[in-house]
């Protein structure tokens, strides 16, 4: 590692070394002018003490070779954008003279460079930073204005900090405001606030990775174990929660901006090999209870190459990693049973009650980069996933009754970018292909065991599973982003996007017949049967939309003067969905609303035209305009305290998951039928008397309907919108020496949340009985010829405030340390627990009223360090901290009979509902000149703290306590877990 002494330098230089030089490398300024993913490098020239007119300004990146050149204008003024972050050598002409000095400039960034020639000092310090490494004298200031709030993520803390899965994004909770969840079965999701996880979109290379069609707001995260990416092929990348700027879409919480890895000038290569197993982890708490472990094994390898194609040209870079699961899973019955109370033919399939779930993921990604002289740039990038794993087993599911599910993706961007004087013009050709394939593990049938208080109240699940699916997205995508740089004290960069994408979904749900059974009662003849059949000559029980996206933004970032920034920008958003706007209500679906007494009774409130469409009379949302406003004040012109703030408006977009059912509902029939004694009067209300001929699925499909009468009918709203967030914030950042502290206060409203509700009435348009505010809910009450009918429109709304505190003083290899801490407290509330699509215990949204945002810790913290301890170890740790969150419970233990309960809220026993600290030791040693080796160990949850993933939330009936409440059922893993690494380096 290279070193440089410090030089007699005035302080004012000194700072801006180190906000230049040091604090950029690590990725820790904020942006001013974000240019996505592109870096830009701005600032004035000036010679012999006046300002230098047409000098030339050229960037050299000292990895790749990249040139971009620059003119100065008439101040003196200049502007390098769209750079890929690195280190870059600067040189400066003018009047015949020249002088250089290197600088490294991170993912989005924009860094202020004034430079000088003839005598004139510049005021940042060519000496500050080297190709390896930055080495500062003196103390260091970051890049404080901006209107963001924005976070880095370096690559020091992506190699060093412990982490259990090489998923990129599990480093995001550093930030105040994150959530990095992991559920009990081990899927992620990235939320950002009270919003759901659905808000959120991940920005790589510039491309958005939104999944269009279902939840987890990133593509292939709905409930999948797997990463999005491979986490060597990430170089770093940052977190916006608020205040982004105008060219970023589909979102209404966070935005994760990364950048790709990309070759050098010289060949290198890495492999690692991570490995965990049963022995090297705690047992669970359920384990230690029945003193039997379940099988794991957690094993993670991969391996990246780059190097050059053409020197200081061309460069390629390729990686592969693979995950291989062995999790484990605990079964617990319902309803507060214990194995041994369960039949005995149900105990022997149960045995100790531990299982093991696989899973298998590859992660391909390959990137070439060819620089065409000084002006032209291209960049072509691909990506493969591919995933195998069995879900749904565990808790209540036996394995026969699990899922094996497919998750595959392919990505292609080819990206050209053409610079000219104050123009930089950077174009994307996108192509992208998802499935996702839930298939039941077992054909046959369902058997489920019941609760004496209804057939719904599953005990246990055994015998073939419900779920196939097949649903997915793919087409092609342009978007073309332009920026401008000679108005003098202005970036106005501006943009176009439009994409052609087919969303599909295939649901057949359930696709085995389900037989339910009463623990009380017999256990051979079933009280109830639930199935699904195709309706003959009506569809395929698809759909298939070929959407049409578009999108247009402007965005002027002002620099006022020297203190004052102001950002202004807005975008406008458009999408056809074919499948939404062209559906025709059946004939008959419509004859039969139009006729229905209950449903338009007066006292109904629903109104049957709103959602009866004729092809011709559904319009795609057209005010999707989404305006944008920051500033930031610099208090004394020195970026060591600011205070910025901003507002802004942001749309995200509707789920064709939801939108699919109005079509594929009407090709799949779903039927519901009781059988005696558990039901009064045969052949009345679907009830029958029993016969052993119904387990013959050829009988069963006999009582279905041929043309589909009687099935449950979906319906969307004519006028949907669009779901959307208006966000403000006020904050102050402070530079103290070597630390930064960031103090914000934020407000958010989302709106226009997708929602299903009920809308079946009585005879007298009411959805409840009089003296009833719960049941009985008018379940089979549809109307004429059909079954229930299901209504989708807008109106799931969560409210929020936040306090964001953020210190942090950033990793320096000078210095050998790095920490951060930050603290989220939120204060939230919303009509509509987050995520939850069907509200049908309710005729109308507004009849649930706000309550507490249920899975928002009100308060979480979240710390970590890096230390270079001697003879070349590395020590890390993070800690997470995170009071207990508000869970939904259905309340009939207050209520005077079952007909009165009441949605309800609680918090579980205990303060943190949430604790652990993770530990990692790396040694890293050279082998040879070129080759290092590392071995690495991880500690994750050290103390073993016991953090809980699910509980029994049934408060009991009318009077009636279930002492089972508020009992633990489930565990968030990872218990205390050793984990080692092996790593190879050339």
């Amino acid at each position: 590692m290279k070193s440089h002494k410090q030089r007699n330098i005035r302080p004012t230089r000194k700072l801006l070394s180190c906000a230049l030089a040091s604090c950029l490398m690590l990725g820790v300024a904020p942006a001013v002018f974000a240019q996505s993913t592109a870096a830009t490098i701005r600032g004035q020239v000036s010679a012999d003490s006046a300002p230098a007119t047409d000098a030339k300004v050229t960037a050299t990146n000292v990895a790749t070779g990249l040139t971009r050149s620059v003119q100065s204008n008439a101040s003196g003024g200049y502007s390098l954008a769209g750079l890929p972050p690195g280190t870059y050598r600067i040189e400066v002409s003018a009047a015949g003279q020249t002088s250089s000095q290197t600088v490294t400039v991170a993912v989005g960034q924009t860094a202020t460079l004034n430079l000088g020639v003839g005598g004139v000092a510049e005021t940042a310090a060519g000496e500050a930073t080297d190709l390896e490494a930055v080495t500062v004298q003196g103390t260091m200031l970051t890049e404080t204005k901006t209107s963001e709030i924005a976070t880095y993520v370096s690559q020091k803390q992506i190699d060093s900090l412990p982490q259990g899965t090489r998923n990129f994004l599990a480093f995001a909770d550093t930030v105040p405001g994150m959530q990095f969840q992991t559920a009990s079965d081990g899927s992620t999701k990235i939320k950002s606030g009270a919003q759901s996880a659905n808000g959120v979109n991940v920005f790589i290379d510039g491309v958005g990775q939104k999944n269009y069609v279902l939840q987890g707001g990133v593509s292939g995260q709905d409930s999948s174990r797997g990463n999005p990416f491979p986490q060597s092929a990430i170089g770093e990348y940052k977190v916006i929660t608020q205040n982004y700027k105008a060219e970023f879409d589909q979102l209404s919480s966070a935005a994760i901006v990364a950048t790709t890895r990309s070759g050098s000038n010289n060949f290198s290569g890495s492999f690692f090999w991570d490995y965990t197993d049963t022995n090297w982890r705690k047992s669970t708490e359920f384990e230690q209870r029945s003193n039997t472990k379940a099988e794991s094994k957690d094993e993670q390898y991969g391996i990246s190459f780059g190097g050059p194609i053409i020197q200081d040209q061309a460069h390629f870079f390729v990686a592969y990693e693979a995950k291989e699961y062995e999790s484990p899973r605990t079964i617990i019955p319902g309803r507060g049973y214990t194995i041994d109370e369960l039949p005995g033919d149900i105990q022997a399939q149960i045995g100790t009650g531990f299982l093991t779930a696989p899973f298998k993921e590859n992660l391909y990604f390959g990137k070439v980069d060819w620089a065409f002289g000084d002006n032209h740039y291209f960049e072509l990038t691909a990506k493969y996933r591919d995933e195998v794993e069995v879900t749904n087993i565990g808790g209540e599911n036996l394995p026969s009754y699990g899922t094996d599910k497919v998750n595959d993706e392919t990505r292609v961007d080819l990206r050209y970018q053409f610079n000219t004087g104050n123009w930089l013009n950077d174009a994307h050709l996108i192509y992208e292909d998802t499935s996702w394939g839930p298939r039941p593990s077992t054909s046959g049938r369902g058997y489920i065991l019941t609760d004496v208080t209804g057939w719904n109240d599953v005990i246990i699940r055994t015998g073939a599973g419900p779920d196939y699916q097949n649903k997915g997205q793919s087409g092609y995508g342009f978007q073309d982003d332009l920026t401008f740089t000679g108005w003098e004290g202005h970036t106005v960069k501006m943009g176009v996007k439009y994409k052609r994408i087919e969303v599909s979904a295939q649901e057949q749900s359930p696709y085995n017949p389900a037989y339910y059974y009463n623990i009380g009662g017999s256990l051979t003849q079933p009280i109830h049967v639930r199935f699904g059949l195709p309706i003959a000559g009506v569809g395929d029980n698809s759909a298939v939309s070929r959407n049409n996206q578009f999108g247009l933004y402007i965005q002027d970032d002002w620099e006022v003067n020297d203190k004052l920034i102001l950002n202004f920008g807005v975008r406008w958003d458009y999408e056809e969905s074919p499948t939404y706007l062209d559906y025709v209500t059946p004939a008959d679906v419509a004859s039969s609303l139009r006729s229905s007494t209950a449903i338009n009774n007066p006292n109904s409130g629903v109104n049957v035209e709103d959602y009866i469409s004729d092809g011709n009379n559904r319009k795609s949302f057209k005010g999707a305009w989404a305006p944008r406003l920051g500033f930031s004040y610099d208090l004394a012109a020195d970026q060591r305290h600011v205070i910025y703030g901003g507002a802004g408006r942001s749309y995200d977009r509707n789920l064709f998951d939801n939108l699919q059912l109005e079509l594929t509902k009407a090709s799949f029939a779903t039927y519901d039928f009781a059988f005696q004694p558990s039901c009064p009067v045969a052949g009345v209300g679907g009830c029958l008397a029993w016969d052993p001929s119904y387990f013959d699925p050829a009988v069963l499909a006999g009582l279905a309907s041929a043309t589909g009468a009687g099935r449950e009918v979906f319906m969307l709203k004519n006028e949907l919108k669009t779901p959307y967030s208006d966000q403000f914030s006020l904050g102050m950042r402070n530079a103290l020496g070597d630390w930064m502290t960031d103090v914000t206060i934020s407000h958010i409203d989302s709106k226009d949340g997708f929602a299903f509700l009920l809308g079946n009435r009585r005879p007298d348009g009411s959805f409840f009985p009089p003296g009833s505010t719960w049941d009985p809910k008018p379940w089979g009450q549809g109307f004429p010829g059909f079954g229930n009918l299901i209504l989708g429109t807008n109106g799931i709304e969560t409210r929020s405030n936040a306090l964001y505190v953020k210190v942090e003083k950033p990793y320096t290899p000078s210095s050998g340390w790095g920490a951060t801490f930050a603290y989220t407290y939120t204060d939230a509330e919303e009509n509509r627990q987050a995520g939850e699509v069907f509200s049908l215990d309710k005729p109308t949204l507004a009849d649930y009223g706000w309550k507490k945002a249920g899975g928002v810790s009100p308060h979480r913290f979240v710390a970590t360090g890096i230390y270079d301890a001697p003879w070349g170890i590395t020590v890390s740790g993070k800690l997470t901290l995170a009071t207990q969150a508000p869970r939904y419970i259905t309340n009939c233990f207050d209520a005077p009979d079952f007909n009165n309960c009441s949605f309800d809220q609680y918090e579980p026993d205990g303060t943190l509902g949430f604790k652990q600290f993770d530990l990692a030791v790396m040694k890293q040693w050279a082998a040879s000149s070129n080759v290092k080796l590392r071995v690495r160990a991880d500690v994750l949850n050290v103390f073993d703290w016991v953090n809980y993933a699910g509980y029994d939330d049934w408060r009991g009936g009318p009077g009636d306590a279930n002492l089972n409440f508020g009992t633990p059922n489930s565990q968030s893993l990872p218990t205390r877990t050793f984990k080692l690494s092996f790593g190879l380096d050339w």
